[in-house]
């Protein structure tokens, strides 16, 4: 059989990239290659199943910025195809799509399924095969076309002018690019929450505030050592975010943790995650100016307990447990507590220092940071710079981003250049 082009992989890229080339040229003959019984998965749980299609930032060069890898090489794609693009091409076909206050894009709908019909119904309105189960063993130069592919399923050859690869973070796929003579960057988990077994947060899941968090380096702290050093000289941490945090059954998740696990995808890896993290509940202070604060309450609310009388803007369920963690009795008056005991307790407050022992991936949106080495693409076209007639698209190339729409955004981008350079050859 033989076709066009195939795109390896039925996930947004793919899909997008697909739909992009039969509207470009309808007498090809495209095909989508999907391993599984279903295609879109990803998908179909982004963003808790209501599809976070994008990010309503419309500056490339802003726009860039939640790109940890990748932020260079995206600034001219950007340019070219970016997040009002993509919002109009759903829109054309009948989606209509909401801006939400923290700038994701989702359907009106709330339903990732929208995106799934749209896509379906387009290709079969373009004459795209769409072919399940259809697991790519091997590809290798054709001998009936001249520069194509031969691509292998389980007992079947294809042949193919040009490829488009949006295989996501697949290791048979990069083995066999590796072999064909790619880099491949070592694939390491991207955004993932902390595991953190502590009483200050297990008995409060669902809480949430805005803090400041800090990775400590390693040589700054020792787990056979249990108190403060104070003669220690305090180092810089290996890296530091500040926005909403969530507490959850299984430690500590929300923006400023994810973010974190993006950034310091290598470094968190090389860690074997296990690490130590010191958050600020309070990002406006600092334990002087906390314990500062604290002894004017000392002045003011001195009949009033401590654990009842919260006397900064946390939410209440942290607050009881902190003053608990400081060593301080629930029937403690303001106006009998010590100044060391308010220093502990605003220690606890500005310095609060948990041991992360793993991670968690986050809700389904799992995202690997890793892939084809970005110096082996062309990103005016997104082909090989080492195999001529095939493209990429999506997270096979070492490309990731925080959440929020991002990674969708890059493999709506690649897909859309990808498609205009396949269709500019043909």
């Amino acid at each position: 059989m033989i076709y066009d082009v195939i795109v390896v992989g039925g996930g947004a890229a793919g899909f997008y990239g697909a739909i992009q080339i039969a509207e470009a040229n309808p007498n090809l003959k495209v095909a989508i290659f999907e391993r599984g019984k279903t295609v879109l998965g990803k998908v179909k749980v982004s963003g808790g199943g209501r599809c976070n299609v994008t990010h309503a930032e419309f500056n490339p060069s802003v726009l860039v910025n939640n790109y940890p890898r990748g932020k260079k090489e995206l600034l001219g794609p950007f340019h070219t195809h970016c997040t009002g693009d993509v919002m109009q091409f759903f829109e054309e076909r009948g989606i209509p799509l909401k801006i939400e206050e923290d700038g994701r894009v989702f359907p009106v709908s709330n339903s990732s399924q929208s995106i799934i019909d749209c896509f379906l119904s387009e290709a079969e309105r373009l004459n795209i095969k769409v072919l399940r189960n259809y697991q790519v063993k091997s590809f290798c130069s054709s001998d009936e076309i001249e520069n194509g592919w031969m691509v292998t399923t389980k007992n079947k050859h294809y042949h193919c002018q040009k490829m488009l690869m949006t295989t996501g973070s697949n290791p048979k796929i990069w083995g066999q690019l590796k072999t064909l003579g790619h880099s491949i960057v070592p694939a390491v988990p991207s955004l993932f929450t902390f595991n953190i077994d502590d009483k200050r947060i297990k008995s409060i899941p669902g809480v949430s505030t805005m803090a400041h968090v800090e990775v400590l380096p390693k040589k700054q702290y020792d787990s056979k050592i249990t108190i403060q050093l104070k003669s220690g000289v305090k180092q810089e941490p290996l890296m530091a975010s500040e926005g909403p945090i969530l507490v959850t059954h299984w430690g500590l998740s929300g923006p400023a943790i994810l973010k974190l696990s993006a950034w310091g995808a290598k470094t968190l890896h090389e860690l074997n995650y296990n690490f130590r993290v010191v958050v600020n509940w309070l990002p406006e202070y600092t334990t002087g100016s906390l314990t500062g604060l604290f002894m004017e309450v000392k002045e003011v609310e001195a009949k009033k307990t401590v654990f009842k009388t919260k006397a900064v803007d946390m939410p209440r369920r942290l607050w009881y447990n902190l003053v608990r963690a400081a060593g301080i009795a629930t029937d403690l008056r303001w106006g009998d507590a010590t100044k060391i005991q308010l220093q502990n307790l605003a220690e606890q407050l500005t310095r609060c220092s948990f041991k992360v022992e793993g991670k968690s991936t986050f809700k389904e949106e799992f995202v690997t940071a890793g892939g084809v080495d970005l110096k082996e693409i062309n990103f005016k076209t997104f082909e090989s710079k080492k195999l001529s007639n095939i493209y990429f698209a999506g997270e096979i190339i070492n490309v990731d981003a925080i959440t929020g729409g991002f990674n969708f955004q890059n493999a709506w981008t690649g897909a859309y250049i990808a498609a205009q350079a396949i269709t500019a050859d043909f």
